[in-house]
């Protein structure tokens, strides 16, 4: 097939997702048009409901037992799309502001390459993943049985990143992102009228101590070699102009790429929190809970992510960072059951960052991603 034909395909199922973003488990829409897609592609299986609204296609050729998967995540988020495109979202408040559209496409494109083309020897799984923004989907579909009813060795995926030179390709064997774990801190006392603080206990004061000193926990309660954020992103009471709040809520974000280290994160915080609390003779309660975990890519898996992003980009246009990523992907759940690979594909250095009501995928890279996906596929499957 012309690469200008599959580029204009791409282009067009990118733009028709995009413009009908669903949420996560919401994906009916967008799972069916990419089955139907699938099916036309004449792929040997397409089972649709994996892990609620999740997509798992299946392409064999040749005689090899060996199967190796390929994903990309279908969900959009709840954020009002801004900037006037033509394939703009026409759900309210829903857009895909974190280029799940062009994930889709790009892994549909590799799989009509691989149907129409062949160069492998054994199976290839194409996963699409719903709800990974929420970090559940990639649970969802292991818990539906995906790796017994579609078993595969090894797994790779693609995301694009902003900021990041248009096709260029970046990873790191190891840690490569970071887990998150999401705490909520409530504290209750006693408000009352703002003129007379000490007739009750009221949790400002104690709610601005605890935003304070939990800042402490990186910068001296963790070994200063060890990776993490502590991020209070919300402070809500139920005080108003001439009323002393009686119940706060403090909540936030963590990351890390060691189990250890949110252990101790979590140990440090229940026990300035309780703290604090006590000092001010008010209750608290804390939830503290892991929404992703780090992903660590396989150092094999991603020298051969390596091989196949220079043999088809070339040398200048690959490399490897230094650093991991302190954002976190539901990838990660994956890659504790099988090794494999997650990569970055620059979307260019003037895009939008992620998750912003302005940002679009750059529909330049689709056809890079398809061909990377397809790469993998015949450099791990070689005919």
């Amino acid at each position: 097939m012309p690469d200008t034909d599959l580029q204009k395909d791409m282009r067009d199922w990118r733009h028709h997702l995009h413009a009908h973003p669903e949420f996560g488990f919401e994906e009916a829409r967008t799972g069916a048009f990419v089955a139907g897609l699938l099916r036309g592609f004449g792929l040997d299986e397409v089972v649709e409901g994996v892990g609620g609204t999740g997509v798992v296609a299946t392409l064999r050729r040749g005689s090899s037992k060996r199967a190796i998967a390929l994903r990309a995540d279908m969900d959009a988020l709840r954020i009002a799309e801004a900037g006037g495109r033509v394939h703009c979202s026409t759900m309210p408040g829903t857009m895909h502001a974190c280029g799940h559209d062009g994930h889709t496409a790009m892994l549909l494109g590799a799989a009509r390459l691989l149907a129409e083309e062949g160069g492998f020897d054994g199976t290839v799984r194409f996963v699409f993943q719903p709800a990974e923004e929420w970090g559940r989907g990639a649970l969802a579909m292991l818990d539906d049985g995906l790796l017994e009813r579609f078993p595969f060795a090894e797994i790779y995926g693609l995301h694009n990143m902003p900021g990041q030179a248009l096709g260029s390709v970046t990873t790191r064997s190891g840690a490569f992102m970071s887990a998150e774990d999401n705490f909520a801190i409530v504290l209750t006392g006693m408000g009352g009228h703002a003129s007379r603080p000490q007739a009750g206990s009221e949790v400002m004061v104690a709610g601005a101590a605890l935003v304070t000193t939990l800042q402490e926990i990186v910068s001296r309660r963790l070994d200063p070699s060890e990776t993490a954020v502590v991020s209070v992103t919300q402070f809500v009471t139920d005080g108003a102009r001439n009323v002393l709040p009686s119940v706060a809520t403090i909540s936030g974000d963590v990351r890390s790429f060691d189990s250890a280290v949110s252990a101790a994160v979590e140990a440090h915080m229940r026990r300035i929190a309780q703290g604090i609390a006590d000092a001010h003779g008010i209750a608290v309660e804390v939830s503290y809970t892991r929404e992703f975990v780090p992903l660590l890519n396989d150092p094999a898996c991603t020298a051969e992510m390596l091989a196949v992003a220079t043999a088809i980009m070339g040398a200048e246009r690959v490399s490897v960072v230094e650093r991991p990523n302190t954002a976190s992907e539901d990838f990660a759940r994956f890659l504790e059951r099988v090794p494999g690979c997650f990569a970055f594909l620059g979307n260019g250095e003037e895009s939008r960052p992620l998750h912003n009501p302005g940002y679009d995928f750059a529909d330049a890279i689709l056809l890079d991603g398809a061909r990377l996906h397809a790469g993998i596929a015949r450099r791990r499957l070689p005919a």
